[in-house]
């Protein structure tokens, strides 16, 4: 197992960098949103990009009287669904945090006591960047069938409402493994994003990286991870001992909510600590398991108290699985899309694997170390409630 990836603050090597852009507007909106929030002090600093040099690292001690070294303000887009629900609830519970949810003017969907409500029309620029002023982090989860328009149209509205940071709709296994990309085809939205953020100028993009969803990919279908619960069936991809990373929708949760708590910038030259802008511009790595099919196979039988006699398993070429979801989809058939993502990542090229490739952020986060037969047992109980997402 890697340990986790060590904290290296970046350097700045071009004053017109992205970086030299955000900071200065960063004050001005940290202090107007004070004004506006009255649970925040009145104070406004305005600090002018042409002084900052070129080739140094920026530290909290050298910012003008005033500033918070942390994010206060977040909009989430999504706050109500599969994964933002638990982003939210994770950032209400650190009290850290003003949450607002941007929603559609006509929704109905419960959100939790706590948050701020926002409603937009998509059709309607100027709403978007109205709800979108004074917010320092915007969070985007989208269902993978959103349009791409949706998001861009929240990142414009953020760059004219001058939010510091947006984390696109990017929930999944390594964004920067072109190859894994581009055959599961989830690199077209989110790559489409980075290009429209960096090009607008205005904002920075951070990436979490969490893998595919453990509960909803154990047991929501056996176009996943193989398994049909319900059946008791099993369809085992090559040898089935390849390993991938995968997290629950708790530490999915957590990971941001620990993420948006860290130290805006290192304090002083000395400060190795992690902090936000260390991965601007990047992408963290969080996990639940590092696991085989065959690992989660016996954390099924340990947890249902069943035997290998009493499943029904098939092997499959993974290759040949993800072949056949591109034929699928050719043919109109929506499900062949799920096959040949989560085929994919079972390749023999390990490509899920980001634990031993990338690193994990898990130690510099303080995430906690989870239970499988737990996150099992969860994810059993979510399939035969009914509950659980099974397209």
């Amino acid at each position: 197992m890697k340990a986790d990836s060590p904290i290296e603050h970046k350097k700045i090597g071009n004053p017109r960098s992205t970086f030299n852009r955000v900071i200065p507007r960063l004050f001005v909106l940290i202090f107007d949103s004070h004004k506006e929030n009255n649970q925040f002090e009145s104070t406004r600093v305005l600090v002018d990009s042409s002084a900052m040099a070129p080739n140094i690292v920026r530290y909290a001690k050298d910012q003008p009287g005033g500033f918070v070294n942390r994010i206060e303000k977040v909009a989430i887009v999504g706050a109500a669904g599969t994964l933002g629900k638990f982003v939210t609830q994770e950032l209400l519970k650190g009290g850290k945090h003003l949450v607002t949810a941007i929603t559609r003017h006509n929704s109905e969907s419960k959100l939790p006591e706590g948050v701020v409500t926002a409603r937009i029309d998509y059709d309607d620029e100027h709403s978007i960047v109205e709800a979108l002023k004074g917010q320092q982090y915007l969070i985007i989860t989208l269902k993978n069938t959103a349009s791409q328009d949706a998001q861009l149209k929240l990142i414009r509205a953020a760059a004219k409402a001058g939010v510091p940071y947006v984390m696109p709709n990017a929930w999944g296994p390594d964004p920067k493994n072109d190859s894994l990309m581009s055959d599961t085809l989830l690199g077209t939205s989110f790559q489409g994003a980075l290009k429209k953020i960096e090009q607008l100028g205005m904002s920075e993009w951070i990436i979490m990286s969490c893998g595919y969803w453990y509960e909803f990919s154990l047991a929501g279908s056996p176009d996943r991870y193989g398994f049909d619960i319900k059946k008791r069936s099993l369809t085992i991809f090559d040898d089935g001992n390849v390993r991938m990373n995968t997290s629950t929708w708790g530490q999915c949760g957590r990971g941001l909510a620990y993420f948006l708590g860290l130290k805006w910038l290192p304090e002083d030259e000395n400060d190795t600590s992690p902090t936000i802008q260390k991965w601007a511009n990047d992408v963290f790595y969080v996990s639940s398991f590092l696991v085989s099919q065959h690992d989660m196979f016996n954390s099924v039988k340990r947890v249902s108290g069943t035997a290998d006699s009493d499943w029904k398993i098939d092997y499959e070429n993974s290759k040949k699985r993800w072949r056949a979801g591109h034929e699928s989809m050719k043919s109109g058939d929506r499900s062949g899309f799920s096959r040949l993502m989560y085929s994919r990542i079972f390749f023999p090229s390990a490509d899920g694997d980001v634990e031993n490739t990338h690193g994990l952020a898990n130690g510099a986060l303080g995430l906690p170390e989870e239970d499988l037969d737990q996150a099992t047992r969860e994810a059993i109980r979510l399939c035969l409630s009914g509950v659980l997402d099974t397209y």
